[in-house]
Parts: structure tokens; sequence; C-alpha cells
């Protein structure tokens, strides 16, 4: 009896669609009961607020409009949380894509707090990313560190991993102002080129 292999399924890719399922008012859907949504923290969630907006680049220089993020954090005392709960002031988890329109994703959330590895070594401020974009297989994962954390960031064991020094600021979110008494940063990610983003294979 002669056994008859199956080709390889072809792969398939994080994007255009991801919307659909996690992002379904970006896809012109109505909401479900409960969504995850680009806000980690409400107002009254303790330490510093702030908004972070920024793009997807191609190799080519392209916006990306249809690409989805998801976001985890540290509260502002250096704490994750544990269980999603939108009636909690802060969750550590969320979610956003760029508009097909500009091509922006935004996040409003606190200014996380110094984490302790169990090594000993503290960590400085930091928002672990995940990206998910159509000709992307499998999601890439990278870290927002702030420009004004910059003692921290010279001291960080992660951020020091990366051996060349002038491609660590791929990684660092800079100030550009105010926007609803929350201080405003620009994270901008590309996938590719002379000025790819750092990603991590955690």
């Amino acid at each position: 009896m002669s056994v008859e292999l199956l080709p390889e399924t072809p792969s398939q890719t994080g994007g255009p669609y991801v919307h659909i399922g996690l992002v379904l008012t970006a896809a012109g859907l109505p909401e479900r009961g409960q969504e995850i949504h680009n806000i980690l923290a409400r107002s009254d969630a303790p330490g510093r607020p702030i908004t972070l907006i920024g793009s997807v680049f191609d190799g080519n220089g392209h916006l990306v409009r249809d690409a989805f993020l998801e976001f985890w954090q540290a509260d502002s005392e250096g704490n994750y949380q544990q269980v999603y709960n939108p009636e909690n002031p802060f969750n550590s988890f969320g979610r956003a894509s760029t508009t097909f329109d500009d091509g922006e994703w935004e996040l409003h959330t606190v200014k996380p707090g110094s984490i302790s590895q169990g090594s000993g070594k503290t960590m400085a401020p930091h928002i672990n990313v995940s990206l998910f974009a159509r000709g992307i297989n499998i999601h890439l994962q990278t870290r927002i560190y702030f420009e004004d954390e910059r003692d921290l960031n010279e001291a960080d064991p992660v951020l020091n991993r990366v051996e060349q020094i002038e491609r660590r600021e791929t990684l660092v979110a800079r100030p550009i102002g105010e926007r609803d008494g929350r201080t405003l940063y620009r994270f901008d990610i590309r996938v590719q080129g002379t000025e790819e983003t750092v990603f991590f294979d955690f």
C-alpha cells in the first residue's frame, strides 16, 4: 500500500484581515461586549499619563496602513497586572492598529515603572510590543524605551544586548509635546531597511 504525501500548506501572513477579528471598529464592524482597546490607563490610574503615537514603515519607506500591534507593560510601580479587567483603572495589556488614512497608531497609558529581574538587575521603563502585518509570517517583537529615562536606559540589561550602540536608538520613544494633559511620545517602527527597528527573539 502506497502512502501519498501531501504538500506543505502555504504559509499565511498576519495581515491584512487581522482587524476583522481583533480591531472591529477599524474594519467598520460593531464592537463586542468586551473589547481590548488602546487605552491601558483610565484618568484615575496612578502614575504619569502618557500618549504614544507612531507609524509602521516597510522596507521601501512606505506606510503600513493595516498593521496591528499588541502592548504589554508594567504599571507605574513596575508591576504587571496578570488578569485583564476593563473595570480596572489600569491594565497591562492593550491593542492598537494603524489607521487606513494616515497610517498612525495611538496608545493611552501611564509611564511604566522600572522592573527588577530575578537576577537583581533593573530594567528601564519600557513597553513590550508585538507587531502583526501583511507580509509577516510570524509576528515581530520589540520594545519601547523612553528618551527621558537615559540613565536607566544605559544600564538596562536587554538594551545593552544590542551590540550596535547606534541601533539602540531605534527602540527609543521621544517626547514631542503634550496633548490633553498627557506627555506625547513618538515611536515609529521600521520593518526593514537601513534604519530597521531592533526586533527580539524572546
